[in-house]
């Protein structure tokens, strides 16, 4: 019996609860990972000028610190492609493991780099080389994740599932935004000389109940079948059926891997944007800096339900129209955030995050079925994988040092960023009109 036919063969209740089991660990792991690499976003914002740049003008070190920041975000990619390839050809489950274990390591050890008075320049260049690692590690956590939330779930119900995945990226924000906010409460000179390290630190035990949850979880149904398809038309000598490598694949249909990466990379800009430039923004204004983190803690929390609904929607609407609703609205917003994050008052502050998060969320929850409909099951870790980090490369990655650049450039005049965030909005409303809809595409299909 195949292994798919095993899935169906389960009883509803005995199939919903090994999709809730999955899920719940593809959450659980994608928070943990998430808690990772924005807890570096939340450092860089508040901490790396100071710690690792500094004697520099204060946005010359903010900017230097965006520069690091950016490194894991050029580093996806090649984590999308690395894990992406011996997921399709190996199983989802074992690279989901691999790709944990490295981020808690790196970021532990981000917690022990010493700073600029100890190494000089080098304590920046050991930043940078585990920021990569963060960065090919959170590559292949994202496409494992939601493939197998997604191969698990039922028709119908995939952008729901797959929500999970990316809802934990504000999980993770508001953990690490509340464990960096306790710290930010010691006198300054202790926060930056040891107390913004515990957070990082701390990596190495959510490291350990991360891997525990995952271990326990099954391989994907539809990935096994796959593979017994593949062998069965092999062992036929079936000419069509010749194992081909899964990059390969996906680059003889390159359209869909541009479209897709053009389609979700205004959303990755404006997530880093509220993560960091709107934080150190906000504190440049004159606002409380623990309040300000706490104020994003609080509205990321609130985010995470409007994730999973927008997740939801999609799976009613189709995945194109909440997408490119939650851009218009974004785009509509972008004024108002900036007039709210300068008012110099947290509650203010916190509903210019809440808000703006709440419309991102709109876009954020459909995003992962979105992008991983669009490739067939034999090169889908690597084809969502590759086309989901080279849209955050090409919208968060470069964004908060362009932005913050911009910003400075144009006498710290949020005009010129606001004009920047929308254009980018307008070009993934444009690819995402030009994406075909995939709420009900066929996810048994070996090839798209």
């Amino acid at each position: 019996m195949s292994q798919i036919s095993q899935l169906q063969s389960m009883d509803a209740a005995t199939r919903r609860k090994e999709a809730r089991t999955v899920i719940a660990s593809s959450y659980l792991g994608s928070t943990i990972e998430y808690y990772d690499f924005l807890l570096y976003a939340t450092a860089a914002a508040v901490v790396f000028p100071k710690v690792f740049f500094s004697g520099m003008d204060d946005w010359v070190g903010v900017v230097a610190a965006y520069g690091t920041f950016a490194a894991g975000y050029v580093a996806r990619p090649l984590g999308g492609v690395i894990f992406g390839h011996f997921g399709d050809k190996l199983g989802r489950k074992g690279m989901l493991i691999v790709s944990m274990l490295v981020m808690g390591l790196a970021s532990a050890l981000i917690g022990l780099v010493p700073d600029a008075s100890v190494a000089g320049p080098w304590g920046a260049v050991l930043l940078v080389v585990l920021r990569v690692f963060q960065g090919i590690a959170v590559g292949g956590e994202w496409g494992g994740a939601a493939l197998m939330a997604l191969e698990h779930s039922e028709s119908g119900k995939r952008g729901f599932a797959a929500s999970f995945v990316n809802a934990g990226a504000p999980s993770g924000a508001v953990l690490g935004t509340l464990i960096m906010g306790v710290f930010s409460a010691l006198p300054n000179s202790q926060f930056l000389a040891w107390g913004w390290r515990v957070p990082f630190l701390l990596s190495f035990a959510l490291l350990a109940v991360g891997m525990f949850v995952r271990l326990k979880v099954s391989e994907s149904p539809i990935f096994k079948a796959a593979i017994e398809q593949e062998r069965a038309a092999r062992n036929a000598d079936n000419r069509a059926a010749r194992p081909v490598i899964p990059i390969l694949q996906v680059l003889r249909r390159p359209k869909t891997l541009i479209f897709t990466m053009l389609a979700g990379a205004a959303g990755f800009a404006l997530q880093v944007v509220l993560a960091t430039f709107a934080v150190t923004f906000a504190v440049s204004k004159g606002a409380d800096r623990q309040g300000v983190l706490y104020a994003f803690a609080g509205a990321s929390f609130i985010s995470i339900a409007f994730v999973i609904l927008g997740g939801r929607l999609s799976d009613k609407l189709g995945r194109r129209p909440v997408m490119i609703g939650g851009l218009v609205l974004f785009i509509a917003y972008l004024v108002p955030m900036f007039q709210l994050l300068s008012s110099n008052n947290v509650f203010l502050i916190f509903i210019a995050f809440t808000v703006g998060l709440m419309i991102h969320s709109t876009l954020f929850g459909p995003l992962a079925a979105f992008v991983s409909e669009q490739f067939g099951t034999t090169s889908r870790y690597t084809g969502a994988s590759l086309g989901y980090q080279l849209a955050t490369l090409l919208g968060a990655g470069f964004t908060p040092g362009i932005v913050a650049q911009i910003f400075k450039d144009s006498g710290q005049n949020t005009g010129s960023v606001v004009f920047y965030l929308a254009a980018m909005s307008v070009v993934s409303i444009i690819f995402i009109l030009l994406t075909r809809e995939s709420k009900n595409n066929d996810l048994q299909a070996l090839r798209p």
